[in-house]
């Protein structure tokens, strides 16, 4: 049965839509069966998977709206080797035709039902902001992969972030976690760098990956061509990065029992 990761973070630009387009394609590499989502109304997930968002017969927006059948939504044989539900701009009805639904908030837990047993992987690629579609995401997954950068910012939002994923572990889905904090667009000669890194493994321990993501050019050009880096150029310290990614998550899983989540109210930057 499939593991649902929601890959999410309420700050833009943090490489979110970059890890989950090649840590789908990343974990297809290992022979996994991966299913990506596309949870986000600008649609980048869709379009770095090489799909036309505004060619969609059918979206994430019909599965969530019960306009149409799970099964219709999904894009199967990609080049990337994953299955995709797109996403485009009619996502961002969605939260207005769900507002006076009743269990509104379990619309994707429910939907994705039938195709549990299809997957060993199901990826949720968020919008950077909490709204009923991250909380959806949240409802549906049994973990959570937080992409971030290593600056005073970043460890701000995070703090946000950690109290919504309790809030929702306590009050609509108590197998909820962190399963890992990522640190991208990584560079380790900066002193803040360190510092956060730091600060993430004193509160974190090994929730926070040992594989981190370097800045790389062949990684930011990727989506402008339509596929993951491990396509476009495997040899770079992106697509390698990824891959090393993809092992590390599966030697977790073989690892149950994970800790609580810790609080996060301790988290300073210094200097």
């Amino acid at each position: 049965m499939a593991r649902i990761f929601a890959i999410t973070n309420q700050k833009g630009g943090v490489g979110k839509t970059t890890t989950s387009v090649n840590l789908a394609a990343s974990l297809v590499a290992t022979r996994r069966r991966v299913l990506l989502i596309d949870l986000d109304p600008q649609g980048n997930a869709t379009m770095g998977s090489g799909v036309d968002k505004n060619g969609l017969e059918a979206s994430i927006y019909d599965v969530l709206t019960e306009k149409g059948s799970i099964d219709n939504a999904i894009g199967k044989g990609l080049d990337a080797g994953y299955d995709l539900i797109g996403a485009n701009q009619d996502l961002t009805a969605a939260e207005v035709e769900l507002i006076n639904e009743i269990g509104r908030e379990f619309r994707l837990r429910e939907a994705l039902a039938p195709v549990l047993e299809d997957y060993d992987f199901i990826l949720i690629d968020c919008p950077p902001s909490l709204n009923m579609l991250t909380v959806n995401a949240l409802a549906a997954a049994h973990g959570v992969i937080i992409p971030m950068q290593c600056e005073y910012y970043a460890l701000e939002g995070l703090t946000a972030l950690v109290n919504t994923v309790n809030r929702v572990k306590q009050l609509i889905n108590p197998e909820l976690g962190i399963e890992g904090l990522l640190r991208t667009m990584y560079d380790p000669r900066n002193s803040l760098t360190n510092d956060v890194s730091a600060q993430l493994y004193e509160h974190f321990g090994d929730k926070v990956y040992r594989t981190v993501i370097p800045r790389n050019v062949r990684l930011a050009e990727a989506p402008s061509h339509g596929m993951p880096v491990i396509q476009y150029d495997k040899d770079s310290k992106g697509a390698m990065a990824y891959i090393a990614l993809a092992g590390e998550m599966l030697r977790r899983a073989d690892k149950p029992g994970a800790p609580e989540t810790p609080g996060l109210h301790l988290i300073r930057s210094e200097g």
